[in-house]
């Protein structure tokens, strides 16, 4: 049997073992539940839509529902406007919340608005320039002009603005987005890169490896057991991943669907760039030590790094362009997490995300020969632990 054989073999029955635990399935699944249900809640309780717009009660004078509405529209507050019979009517709809605000017009063209405390500043803001609006009319009519004919004349005098650095529209989703992947990938590589150990371990302590080792070389049995759990790693992300975006397309919570999809594919290569750094470590660390207890004495530094990763692109999300997330990004390991964040906040150029992947598979290649030296010497060692100065002299 070659040794590509050897190592397929091994990895597919390490996936098979992960996968059909119980405890997988139904942690799983329950996450699964968590997160759709979540993002359909969310889309339920956020708002926005036509039921948050505020409710204009109006007393007197109709063509003003139409003034104030497209008022509304133009600064961006939306206004929903309801005619009232006479002001008692107003203000026990007030009173009883059937609307926000009730305005009663004057025949001389003033208005009084009925609330129940204050009126919200951009509210207000409407209900001013539509009644000023109405009043200009019917003063220019009075005087023989067509208000018609002065908005077409005076329809160019408007102000365009032209900005330097216009904001992104998606900023708020895209921040959103690297929030998530920032997450998930702190989470799947410390989870999986302990799982690698604590099978490692496993099988020392119970000297399985040593039946094992009779029949295949350690590297394969290393190799396989890293590839086989870095396998169900992927599955779950991926599940995770096709469930958030379905269901925050399907709601309406994601409109930036392309974003999304780019930032989904990067946090998948990324995974599997960040775990197999660490689970080259993660595996040396276990092949030091002959009990499960003693596993985070070996692993300490490596959860530690890992916490200086999730530390520094958190600190990183609210300016992604910033010097410390542009450097810290060219440096393996912390391109595991704060690339996928650049890239999901649209400032990563291409010839950064292609660079520091070659690197990221440089660094992780040199560390898999070291650590493949540490675990052939370490694996077979029974008993006291195996310090990473020892096992990296030995």
């Amino acid at each position: 049997m070659n040794s590509s054989h050897t190592v397929a073999l091994i990895a597919k029955r390490e996936f098979d073992v992960q996968v059909r635990k119980k405890s997988f399935l139904v942690s799983n699944a329950i996450i699964l539940l968590v997160i759709i249900g979540g993002i359909v809640a969310f889309s339920i309780f956020s708002g926005g839509g036509d039921d948050d717009r505020p409710v204009v009660g109006l007393v007197g004078n109709p063509a003003l529902s139409q003034s104030i509405t497209a008022v509304g529209d133009q600064i961006g507050t939306p206004v929903e406007v309801r005619e009232l019979a006479d002001p008692g009517s107003a203000r026990e709809n007030v009173s009883s919340g059937d609307v926000d605000v009730a305005l009663v017009t004057s025949p001389d063209g003033s208005a009084t608005a009925i609330t129940e405390s204050d009126v919200d500043p951009s509210l207000k803001a409407v209900l001013d320039t539509a009644v000023a609006s109405a009043a200009q009319s019917t003063a220019l009519t009075g005087l023989g002009v067509d208000p018609a004919d002065l908005a077409a004349a005076t329809a160019n005098s408007v102000v365009t603005v032209e900005a330097i650095d216009p904001p992104d529209p998606e900023a708020g989703q895209r921040t959103a987005l690297s929030f998530v992947a920032v997450f998930l990938l702190y989470g799947q590589i410390i989870g999986f890169g302990t799982y690698v150990a604590m099978g490692v371990v496993e099988e020392k302590s119970s000297r399985v490896v040593e039946l094992l080792l009779s029949t295949v070389r350690p590297l394969q049995l290393l190799w396989g057991k890293i590839i086989g759990i870095g396998a169900v790693g992927l599955v779950q992300l991926v599940a995770y991943g096709v469930a958030g975006l379905g269901a925050g397309l399907a709601t309406g919570t994601l409109t930036v669907t392309s974003t999304a999809v780019s930032v989904f594919a990067g946090t998948l290569g990324w995974f599997i760039l960040g775990f197999a750094f660490f689970a080259v470590l993660y595996a040396a660390a276990g092949s030091m030590v002959s009990r499960q207890e003693d596993v985070n004495s070996t692993t300490m530094p490596l959860l530690i790094l890992i916490m200086l990763m999730f530390f520094s692109a958190f600190y990183s999300i609210n300016d992604p362009e910033g010097t410390l997330p542009t450097v810290l990004s060219w440096i393996p390991p912390f391109s595991a997490i704060l690339m996928p964040l650049r890239i999901a906040a649209g400032v990563a150029p291409v010839y950064q995300i292609v660079g520091t992947i070659a690197l990221m598979l440089a660094a992780t290649v040199a560390l898999a020969w070291v650590s493949a030296r540490v675990y052939q010497r370490s694996i077979l060692r029974i008993g006291k632990t195996v310090s990473w100065k020892e096992a990296l002299k030995a």
